[in-house]
């Protein structure tokens, strides 16, 4: 199966400021997210590209738009968030990025490079997207979360609501109170 994320540079001449738009909706891939929010695999991504030649390589510039789904960190409840990310990646002719690795650019091989004319966008989309998710979304930044006795939401609940607390070290001494009074009643 061919790989959609891959774009063909078979149409784009190497000419100094030659450029060509790239349209496309591809599926996301798995793990498109962090731990509470994410996109789900298979939803649409709406990628909006211009490729255009420069001297190190191709210079990729546009959007990429997709709707996350995932939980609030606070109250655990569904959310959905629309998001569009903009895209600014140069990606190096092999030739560019073994002269600088040449040169001594320890972080060289990290770059992204063009293979037998095709470009992989999707560690750069991934980049745009997964980079700019929150870590701990929420559903509204005020979101009062959950109560620590019952687990209910907050927003669920009455305002008077609160749970008896009593101290669990004077468990014994309500034993003893009552073993005293089961005694003295015996006599």
């Amino acid at each position: 199966m061919r790989n959609p994320f891959l774009i063909s540079l078979l149409d784009l001449p190497r000419q100094e400021g030659a450029s060509m738009p790239w349209d496309a909706q591809l599926p996301a891939p798995r793990d498109f997210g962090v731990e509470l929010i994410g996109v789900p695999e298979g939803d649409p991504l709406d990628i909006h590209l211009t490729l255009q030649s420069v001297s190190e390589g191709v210079w990729l510039s546009g959007t990429v738009h997709a709707t996350a789904h995932g939980e609030c960190a606070r109250c655990l409840q569904d959310l959905e968030e629309d998001i569009t990310e903009t895209i600014g990646e140069l990606v190096l002719y092999p030739e560019r990025r073994k002269a600088l690795e040449d040169q001594g650019d320890d972080e060289a091989h990290e770059l992204p490079v063009i293979q037998n004319e095709h470009i992989d966008i999707e560690p750069i989309v991934r980049d745009a997207v997964v980079a700019h998710l929150p870590f701990r979304p929420l559903c509204r930044p005020d979101c009062p979360g959950l109560c620590p006795e019952c687990g209910e939401r907050w927003e669920d609940l009455p305002e008077d609501h609160h749970h008896d607390h009593t101290n669990p070290s004077f468990d014994a001494l309500a034993d003893l109170e009552a073993a005293l009074r089961a005694a003295g009643d015996d006599k």
